[in-house]
């Protein structure tokens, strides 16, 4: 079924009608909530399989579960039930992009650049004791705009980028207001249609370079990284050990090449496999997977348990997954990053770095700064190198 364009340019005929309780717009597809979208409710990832099971029981085969998981797995998530969805070709990664008047705004890093370097050095301590093999550390900028956020303008933006998933999750209200998670993942955390199922996991990263020359270097330098390629290892086995036992086969039928995204270059690996049950929710394949080490760390259970102790700011739907699954089990899952948490005037933007031995405590500041580009281009600010005032 083809549809009206989610997000186009001119949002100003979007704004003042309510947005979708749910949207992901990846490739040229769409998957958008009706307006009959109700919550399903809320648990962790223990009982997701009894609570899809039900909300399928209710709504029959036309039924669309749609929304985001949370990095904590035990903390309750914010799916959305619709008997009515749309799904069409995206028109507007073509629209022109809006440009937002920086005046006005305001930026606050948390926690600041030097005490990110000084908790990417404690976690080198902690993985120089063998107890980790990695931990992703992320931080986070608080934006306030001097008017309500458009978000149907920060959508339009995001939509740009062809190597994103745009999407839109509608959170549980604070403080009286309307939350929402948006952003543009360029990570898949699994894909299923039938008995065919698809990862493309991310990790190790080098920022986009205007001049043509230095790109190509760029990606060069990536692909040629020791370091990088060790980080990405660790998340290509970490999805293979847990897709397997799922499996009739599985492979990596491209090997690890670089993938660039509008802002970032980063090491990716296409993984495919065939299920030995067609029937498994696309849901329990992605709760299976989540968290992977592509943004909390290994042994999975001690590193996020430091990054509780390390983070002074608690990640919430961030490095958590979003996406959909059908009655029929088939759907598409993203591991939620280059994503903030807008209510009302305020945003908060999250971007993290995954720390092995030979990280450079300053190269993985200047990588998370990197990554807060995508966004803020969202918000119609551009890149901010240190907090304050744009």
């Amino acid at each position: 079924m083809t549809v009206t364009p989610a997000f186009p340019a001119d949002s100003a005929t979007l704004s003042p009608a309510p947005m979708p309780a749910f949207a992901l717009l990846a490739g040229d597809a769409a998957r958008i909530a009706g307006p009959d979208a109700q919550p399903l409710p809320p648990g962790g990832a223990a009982d997701l399989g009894a609570r899809l099971a039900a909300a399928f029981a209710e709504t029959g085969p036309c039924g669309i579960v749609g929304g985001t998981l949370p990095f904590d797995t035990a903390a309750a998530d914010a799916l959305w039930l619709s008997r009515q969805w749309s799904a069409g070709p995206l028109a507007a990664r073509t629209a022109p992009e809006p440009v937002a008047a920086p005046g006005g705004w305001t930026l606050r890093e948390e926690p600041p650049g030097a005490d990110y370097a000084a908790s990417v050095a404690a976690a080198l301590r902690i993985i120089g004791t063998g107890a980790l093999r990695k931990l992703v550390l992320a931080r986070s900028l608080t934006a306030r705009a001097p008017a309500p956020i458009d978000l149907a303008a920060v959508l339009a933006r995001l939509a740009l980028d062809p190597a994103a998933a745009v999407f839109l999750a509608r959170l549980p209200g604070r403080d009286g207001g309307p939350r929402h998670l948006v952003g543009a993942t360029p990570e898949l955390l699994v894909r299923k249609r039938g008995a065919q199922v698809a990862s493309h996991p991310l990790a190790g990263s080098r920022p986009r370079a205007a001049d043509p020359g230095d790109d190509r270097a760029a990606a060069a330098a990536l692909a040629r990284s020791d370091k990088d390629r060790r980080e990405h290892a660790l998340v290509v086995e970490f999805i293979l050990d847990t897709l397997a036992p799922l499996c009739r086969t599985l492979d990596c039928p491209e090997g690890t090449r670089p993938t660039a995204t509008r802002s970032m270059w980063h090491l990716g690996t296409r993984i495919a496999g065939e299920l030995r049950d067609p029937d498994l929710p696309a849901a329990l394949i992605a709760a299976a997977l989540h968290p992977t080490p592509a943004v909390c760390g290994l042994p999975r259970d001690r590193a996020a348990a430091e990054i509780a102790r390390l983070e002074p700011v608690p990640r919430g739907f961030y490095a958590g997954a979003v996406g959909w699954c059908g009655a029929d089990g088939d759907g598409d899952w993203f591991v939620a990053i280059r994503c903030a948490e807008l209510a009302g005037r305020a945003a908060r933007l999250f971007a993290g770095a995954g720390i092995v031995a030979g990280s450079d405590p300053e190269a993985e500041r200047a990588e998370t700064q990197a990554k807060f580009a995508a966004l803020l281009a969202g918000l119609g600010l551009p890149p901010a190198e240190t907090g304050g005032t744009p």
